[in-house]
């Protein structure tokens, strides 16, 4: 098709150059307009079969099972997802963003379901701990990656269930562990999504109150002996099973600096983000830098700071999800640093005491 309207232009042109009158030259551009016409109907048709290939190959990579109408309304979401990233990613080609988008196990869903799903740090109300104070004479260094000093662990999903709360703050007690025994251990988020009767399991919960049941508990068990299954079941925990155990938790006082201290003194620091943008939920690298990222949030995210930097002359957070590989540079954002505590990344952030 491209090369017979190649021709025709030829021939239009030279048409136009050896023909003296009007008439011919409209006739000559009207059969050039509907031959256009041919190809883009031509096109629209490859790029439909294109995009149902996609689709068979999203479903097919993410294990995604739908019935016939809810495949129409997935589907839907899907392509409009597709359209959200081209178009960021256009601009950012533009150099208008600092941050690419990218398909993930979660692009067939709205932004509004994600939130609801996934987000659940569901109070600001955080109980009052002990406060953090930076050791005197702290040097800040200029990049800290706390996975490089061996106290983070491979990535998790928590699936669509609204345990966020349980992987930032398992995440952080790992890190604490580890820097105390010199020993890495998997701990177990399926034990507080079941267990902690302050929470609401899938439904949400805070870190003070997490903390709360694992020193009352006496201890937290391992991964490997209490595995996450994505939903709230009857509590199994055994305290033959305890891979670590927590004293109580700090709170790190609100602010950028403060948290900058914090990560670096400490190690990795829990915290609540607002995830509430679409371009959060079709991350996928570059230093995230959403002005429209609310400092102020009712439906918070729970993650964890492992370290932070510059990348590109612009300062970031380096934030460990729990949204499986798929998602951001597997699993790990740069979130803007110094930009106004953007998402409210410095709002509530706290670590346990081991």
């Amino acid at each position: 098709m491209i090369r017979y309207l190649l021709v025709l232009v030829s021939c239009v042109c030279a048409g136009i150059d050896g023909l003296s009158s009007s008439s011919h030259i409209q006739m000559m551009i009207r059969y050039l307009l509907v031959l256009v016409s041919c190809m883009c109907a031509g096109i629209d048709g490859l790029s439909e079969i294109f995009l149902d290939k996609e689709w068979e190959e999203f479903k097919q990579a993410y294990h995604k099972v739908y019935t016939p109408r809810e495949e129409i309304t997935r589907k839907s979401v899907w392509l409009e997802n597709l359209n959200v990233i081209a178009k960021h990613n256009i601009e950012a080609d533009m150099g208008h963003h600092s941050y690419r988008l990218g398909m993930n196990e979660y692009g067939d869903l709205t932004t509004e379901e994600a939130t609801a799903m996934l987000n659940g740090v569901r109070s600001s109300d955080f109980v009052n701990g002990s406060t953090f104070i930076p050791p005197n004479n702290l040097k800040l260094p200029k990049t800290v990656d706390w996975r490089k000093e061996g106290y983070v662990t491979p990535i998790k999903n928590q699936g669509r269930c609204g345990s966020c709360w349980a992987f930032s703050d398992i995440a952080a007690l790992e890190g604490q562990h580890c820097r105390k025994t010199g020993k890495l251990v998997a701990l177990s988020e399926q034990n507080l999504v079941d267990c902690s009767k302050e929470n609401l399991g899938c439904k949400g919960g805070l870190p003070t109150n997490a903390y709360t049941y694992i020193s009352r508990n006496g201890g937290i068990d391992t991964e490997e002996s209490y595995p996450y299954t994505g939903r709230k079941n009857k509590c199994k925990f055994q305290q033959s099973q305890v891979g670590a155990t927590c004293k109580g938790f700090v709170q790190v006082t609100s602010g950028e600096l403060n948290l900058q201290k914090a990560v670096a003194s400490v190690g990795s620091i829990s915290v609540a983000i607002d995830a509430s943008r679409p371009s959060f939920l079709l991350y996928k690298e570059g230093v995230y830098d959403d002005d429209a990222c609310s400092p102020l949030m009712s439906f918070i995210h729970g993650v964890v700071v492992v370290g932070y930097g510059k990348f590109q002359g612009k300062d970031y957070w380096l934030v460990k999800n729990s949204y499986g590989t798929s998602w951001g540079i597997e699993d790990y954002i740069m979130m803007s640093r110094n930009k106004d505590n953007q998402c409210g990344i410095s709002s509530h952030a706290l670590y346990p005491t081991v």
